[in-house]
């Protein structure tokens, strides 16, 4: 696993821990939400690169 991938996964358990802190996700939607939240962020981290100088 890539520093970028576990960067990309400690921020993807801290958002959907806060969600799921506040309520808007139960824990038993955790497994589903997680992925989309990984896949979210981890195509925003693979755009941002995309448009470094």
């Amino acid at each position: 696993m890539t520093q970028d991938e576990e960067k990309i996964l400690k921020v993807t358990k801290e958002i959907v821990v806060k969600f799921i802190e506040v309520g808007r996700v139960s824990p038993t939607q955790f497994d589903g939400f997680f992925q989309s939240v990984f896949q979210a962020v981890k195509s925003t981290v693979s755009s941002d690169e995309g448009t470094k100088s």
